[in-house]
């Protein structure tokens, strides 16, 4: 694996777990909207690799990265204890398959995540072009308390400047403005999440989603999206529904 360094810009705290962390980008590196990064710290006595979204768009001159620390794991304490000035190791190539161009074509294109897996959407939402194929974009990320929300303010922004995109915050635990309260698989279950939407419910004809978050969640919208006849995009044949794997295979 080829390795380089990258310097801390800013590491800021942002909830109880929550940490966004920005890094200086080595010349030459590029990766698309949807890809990760694995990151590592020189300060630990043996190597520890852990895949981290890419939550920058492409043409930013900074890496940035959404993550919760995890108490007594084995990298996200060292990154969430960085400062600005300390360096952070990085495989040079991003990697992924967690791209929009992946799916086939359609009207309607859901963003879900949970949690920190919203951030390689971030990253599609802040780059010019990457969804304006679909004629509407919906997302919706659910945390458990309002505070978890970090993005909540740009997400906002951003439907607000696009009259085809719609964001709902979901809080399981909580209250908040414009959001719903119960978990995504759940809201979808019951057809809330539509309706709050002013949508019919989900159509694999119509609709493409895409799904980062949680093992929990992404195994239900998995059994859900099949129930409803939802096929899986595949390496060469586009589909209706992408999943983000790395965080099932990761720990902390």
């Amino acid at each position: 694996m080829n390795i380089v360094e990258t310097e801390v810009i800013r590491v800021q705290h942002c909830s109880a777990r929550g940490v966004t962390l920005l890094t200086s980008k080595p010349e030459g590196f590029a990766f698309q909207a949807g890809h990760y990064a694995r990151l590592s710290v020189p300060a630990l006595a043996e190597p520890v690799w852990r895949a981290y979204s890419i939550v920058s768009a492409p043409h930013e001159p900074w890496l940035e990265y959404f993550f919760t620390v995890i108490p007594g794991g084995a990298l996200s304490p060292h990154l969430g204890a960085l400062q600005a000035g300390d360096t952070v190791l990085m495989a040079k190539a991003a990697m992924g398959f967690f791209l929009a161009d992946s799916l086939a074509d359609g009207e309607v294109l859901w963003l879900l995540a949970t949690g920190t897996g919203i951030g390689p959407y971030l990253s599609m939402l802040r780059q010019q072009g990457v969804l304006q194929r679909f004629a509407r974009v919906n997302l919706v990320c659910s945390v458990r308390e309002a505070a978890d929300l970090a993005y909540d303010a740009e997400c906002r922004a951003w439907a607000a400047q696009h009259a085809h995109c719609h964001y709902v915050p979901v809080v399981t635990r909580g209250e908040v403005a414009g959001g719903l309260h119960e978990r995504i698989p759940t809201l979808l279950h019951s057809g809330a999440l539509e309706q709050h939407l002013a949508m019919t419910p989900l159509d694999p004809q119509r609709d493409r989603v895409m799904v980062c978050g949680n093992p929990d969640f992404t195994a239900d919208m998995r059994a859900l999206l099949n129930e409803r006849g939802f096929t899986p995009c595949r390496r060469g044949l586009s589909g209706n529904m992408l999943f983000e794997n790395y965080w099932q295979k990761a720990t902390p």
